[in-house]
């Protein structure tokens, strides 16, 4: 049963401590979670409505059979972190405390907001009726289960041409399934032209039929068939969707400011713009109205940087600002091919990659690398680094200035933990 405490009047500690509740559990809360442990005085409660950390980035793996995609918390999670099995219906920012999905409720004197991103709500005719999402673990076995039950000769359509959709396509494709990839424009949007094109070499070895260009756009989903912006139709027995990615209306539903997709809107120490007891990090953070690509290599070093800003406040010290330094995108192509994918310190994709044997044991490094942070920093707080590599400062406040973004900082006097 999940279990709660009762909020503190206003929300304040009691006990002497300072009360920290992070909501969701993913890469970005897990890293905040068990960072905030470098302080004895602090009390950590993670709230997350599974009860293991889903390993999103093996979701298709998940799909094609080759991993279960999720690590237990206790193989990550720091043993002081309290965690509670409920999902978040409600913020009270005047009163500090949050409402749970059971009913209890949970006072907090600082709030990280993780909540993380799923799948987007397809505006297609027939798309959410027929075809299967998969941006969460339910919707991965879910899409799983009717792989199963469907000839491996019937045809799949996965529609959707970011990360997401290309290694879907690869995995099932590696599997013996007939695949066709839907791009909706241009396969791998991110990629560099040399990196598409190895990337497209690899699908085309699988046996994958890419249908990219403007006419490629899918305009409805039927129960055994994909149609074209240009007339075509596609025969599709399981029909994947990739396309696109929402994050939860915790915040807007909570009445806190937020950006046109949902995200939260803070200032550049992931701070709240409406209350500097929230801070927000991962997929559902938009510091300065400016959001960082949705991934893990941003979500891990966004949920250090949260719980940096929450600790240095408790230390009555001003919070340092955000500056990711490293950029790149790493996508399997099955087991054995992948692409290591560089790119600038403004996140714009560069001609060097590294690609086929050599891409999928980065990729896998990657993969196995994630836990490890999360594991190392549950055991020894404040050994995680890298969202704090040089060189990120400088190109970040050059694109604030150019998109006119708010640039405010910390608050001038840090709050009273124990107000």
């Amino acid at each position: 049963m999940p279990c709660g405490r009762e909020p503190d009047n206003g929300g304040g500690s009691h006990d002497g401590n300072t009360h920290v509740v992070v909501i969701g559990g993913g890469y970005a809360g897990v890293m905040a979670a068990n960072r905030l442990t470098r302080r004895d005085d602090v009390t950590v409660t993670l709230v997350n409505p599974r009860p293991d950390l889903v390993h999103r980035v093996r979701l298709h793996q998940l799909v094609g059979g080759s991993d279960d995609a999720v690590v237990a918390y206790r193989d990550v999670l720091a043993e002081r972190v309290r965690l509670v099995v409920d999902s978040a219906a409600r913020i009270d920012a005047a009163g500090r405390s949050v409402t749970l999905g059971s009913g209890g409720t949970l006072g907090y004197d600082y709030l990280i907001y993780a909540v993380g991103s799923g799948s987007a709500e397809p505006d297609v005719p027939g798309a959410a009726e027929f075809a299967y999402p998969l941006a969460t673990l339910e919707e991965a076995r879910r899409l799983r289960a009717a792989l199963d039950a469907t000839p491996a000769t019937a045809p799949v359509t996965v529609v959707g041409a970011g990360p997401t959709g290309i290694e879907t396509a690869a995995e099932l494709a590696e599997t013996g399934r007939a695949v066709t990839l839907v791009c909706g424009g241009v396969l791998g949007p991110y990629l560099h032209t040399r990196g598409r094109r190895s990337v497209a070499g690899r699908l085309a070895r699988l046996g994958v039929t890419v249908v990219d260009g403007s006419g490629a756009k899918v305009t409805a989903v039927s129960r055994d068939a994909v149609r074209l912006a240009d007339g075509r139709e596609l025969p599709s027995e399981v029909t994947v969707w990739t396309a696109g990615f929402g994050v939860p209306d915790l915040a807007a539903r909570s009445g806190l400011s937020t950006d046109a997709v949902g995200r939260l809107l803070t200032d550049e120490t992931l701070t709240s713009v409406d209350d500097e007891r929230i801070l927000a990090a991962g997929d559902s953070a938009a510091p300065s109205g400016q959001p960082l690509r949705m991934s893990c290599l941003n979500a891990t070093p966004l949920g250090a940087r949260a719980a940096d800003t929450v600790l240095s406040r408790l230390a009555g010290e001003q919070p340092d600002t955000l500056h990711q330094g490293f950029h790149a995108q790493c996508i399997s192509l099955g087991r054995s091919a992948g692409i290591f994918q560089f790119a600038t310190r403004s996140d714009v994709a560069v001609w060097l990659h590294i690609d086929e044997g050599m891409g999928a044991r980065i990729k896998e490094m990657v993969c196995k690398g994630i836990p490890g942070h999360l594991s190392k920093e549950a055991h020894k707080p404040g050994s995680y680094r890298l969202h704090r590599s040089p060189g990120g400062v400088a190109k970040r406040r050059e694109l604030l200035r150019a998109n006119g973004a708010r640039t405010a900082g910390a608050p001038a006097t840090a709050p009273d933990p124990a107000s």
